[in-house]
């Protein structure tokens, strides 16, 4: 066990403790955890920046509220429901459209096939609203968000659902990456907690490297059969840029920025994450340290999100 640890520690890993002890802690203020913690405080932060983020519809923060809903996402293309405070993709619903039941009420088709009724989506917000999937237990409001258009890329290699980018910033500087890929297990939702596939991004390229499937490395995606890696991501520069400017939007020294890739507007700012896991490193193969190491070394509180992401291709 000892020398697994000393392997680790070779290999620049970074785990729980020292991320929470020697990151979070020092470089993420608690003040401003609600900022990234709640989505739709987010969406009004991001409006402010000028970032791109998908279109919130509505929140429901009321049981009153519920029967609001319908107006809400009347005549939308599909929509996206969610907890404002919620975390690792618990308690999203996405509905791909709606149609009309034999007796003549609404039904919703959700990515994965399933048909909720007007009813069952009621009662689903009702939980979301007690509290059932937010990050402290608390009562919670349900954001009602577009559903985006998967990007031409991700068509052969992702099944159902948007896959999203994850981003890890450090004072700014994007230190590493990985494609989050929906899978069928995991119900066309782009979470490694519920099955989807983690794969390593080249930070300076934006190529695919390796792939993870509930931590065990794969080389083709288990439902589409497309193998994965060699692939370069579109807007890579775009993509890193704007998970640069999350440091100056949020104040978080220490972060995880998810991205999604929309077909007709591009890179959109999904959420941020004060606590990001750390599961990037085993798809990237390599440890974190080394490279957070790096960034305190050559931060500099002058530079703006481009040069930030310049200095960090130059120093790799």
């Amino acid at each position: 066990m000892i020398s697994l640890f000393k392997k680790f520690e070779e290999e620049g890993i970074l785990g729980i403790n020292r991320r929470i002890g020697e990151y979070i802690l020092p470089y993420n203020p608690r003040e401003y955890y609600p900022l990234v913690d709640d989505k739709w405080k987010t969406a009004e932060l991001a409006r402010q920046f000028h970032v791109p983020m998908p279109y919130h519809y509505g929140v429901v923060d009321t049981f009153g509220g519920i029967r609001n809903t319908r107006e809400l996402i009347q005549d939308r293309p599909g929509f996206v429901v969610k907890p404002a405070n919620g975390g690792m993709g618990n308690g999203i619903l996405v509905i791909v459209r709606e149609s009309e039941a034999a007796n003549g009420s609404i039904q919703y088709h959700k990515v994965d096939d399933k048909i909720l009724s007007e009813k069952e989506l009621q009662h689903h917000i009702s939980g979301i609203l007690s509290g059932l999937y937010s990050l402290d237990g608390n009562s919670d409001s349900c954001v009602l968000q577009e559903r985006l258009e998967c990007h031409t890329f991700f068509r052969e290699i992702s099944f159902r659902g948007i896959p999203d980018i994850r981003v890890i910033v450090f004072l700014g500087y994007p230190v590493m990456a990985m494609l989050r890929l929906p899978t069928k297990e995991s119900g066309g939702r782009a979470n490694l907690h519920q099955g989807a596939l983690g794969v390593g991004v080249d930070l300076r390229t934006g190529k695919l490297t390796h792939a993870i499937c509930n931590d065990k490395i794969i080389h083709i995606h288990p439902d589409t059969k497309q193998e994965l890696s060699g692939r370069i991501l579109p807007h890579w520069e775009t993509i890193l840029e704007m998970a640069s400017r999350c440091y100056d939007m949020s104040g978080l020294g220490y972060l995880g920025v998810d991205i999604v890739l929309d077909e007709s507007r591009g890179p959109l700012l999904l959420e941020m994450n004060a606590r990001p896991g750390l599961g990037i490193q085993i798809a990237n193969r390599m440890g974190l340290r080394d490279r957070l190491q790096l960034v305190e070394r050559i931060k500099n509180s002058a530079d703006g999100p481009a040069t930030r992401v310049h200095r960090m291709f130059q120093e790799l």
